[in-house]
């Protein structure tokens, strides 16, 4: 069977996770002098613990191309095919690292693919290979699908504060600071062509943000109402019960199980951060 690889930039629930081999590069954050790992030893709920109770900025670092190389031949000792999904190429140099470590162990079979996302948006990616792996699926049947998804899922999530996104670089300085100073709560999305953050609308508070993200969805799926979706947040349960009840009130949804913002992506957009991952539910009946 062909062998799924991703990084701790997508989120899975522990239900996604059931009964599938999918092995995970990892992302790394420093926090007020200690280093952990995202997802291993560091789980989300920990972490917006430890951000709220600091005035410090975490910071990340990727997977080497080495530690990329090191696994990718581990893994082909089984013989097997590998299919190394990834972050958005536009938000990390992880897809980069991943391809230079393909490079230095050419006794792998392995095909990168870059997700032009992150979150739950790429955790679906994964769990849609995986799923088709499992089923016998070849690389070939697996891409298009892949791209499908790519091309059909949304992203979407609002923020409390910009402060960790300025910090890290993530959007222009000075629109963020003015953003600050007029306390506006944008809604973000992920372009489909570069994989980097867009500005879908701004509010004046988190509540109307809310509103404007299933406004987005709305605009986004015309005249689809049976959606598949998963809400994330950075430990904020009141904002995700509101867009829970936003969301049922104009679409049939399926629900995936919540999840944390991974620490990984978390230490980009800090605490409070509410949003979902949307697609057509007809694209995971098949």
């Amino acid at each position: 069977m062909m062998i799924i690889v991703t990084d701790r930039g997508a989120d899975l629930s522990p239900d996604q996770l059931k009964g599938h081999d999918i092995h995970f590069a990892s992302l790394r954050i420093a926090l007020d002098n200690k280093t952990y790992e995202s997802g291993v030893d560091l789980d989300g709920d920990t972490f917006y613990k430890i951000l709220g109770a600091t005035d410090s900025y975490p910071t990340t670092s990727q997977p080497s191309a080495g530690e990329f190389a090191e696994m990718y031949r581990k893994l082909a000792e089984t013989g097997e095919e590998i299919l190394s999904i990834h972050i958005s190429s536009g938000l990390s140099g992880t897809y980069n690292a991943a391809v230079a470590g393909a490079q230095m162990a050419p006794e792998a079979k392995v095909t990168i693919w870059d997700s032009k996302t992150l979150s739950c948006p790429l955790g679906w990616q994964v769990e849609t290979a995986v799923k088709m792996a499992e089923a016998g699926a070849s690389i070939k049947d697996i891409l298009p699908k892949l791209d499908t998804l790519r091309q059909s899922v949304e992203g979407i999530y609002t923020l409390d504060t910009l402060r960790y996104l300025i910090h890290g670089g993530r959007i222009s300085h000075i629109s963020g600071l003015l953003a600050q100073m007029l306390n506006i709560k944008p809604v973000i999305g992920v372009g489909k062509s570069d994989g980097k953050y867009v500005q879908l609308g701004k509010h004046v508070s988190i509540k109307r943000s809310i509103q404007g993200i299933v406004d987005v969805v709305a605009e986004k799926y015309p005249g689809q109402k049976r959606l598949r979706v998963q809400l994330l947040h950075g430990n904020n349960p009141d904002g995700i019960a509101l867009l829970r009840e936003k969301m049922n009130e104009r679409f049939d949804c399926v629900w995936l199980p919540t999840v944390p913002v991974a620490p990984a992506l978390g230490a980009h957009t800090g605490p409070g951060l509410v949003g979902l991952a949307v697609g057509p539910a007809a694209l995971f009946e098949e």
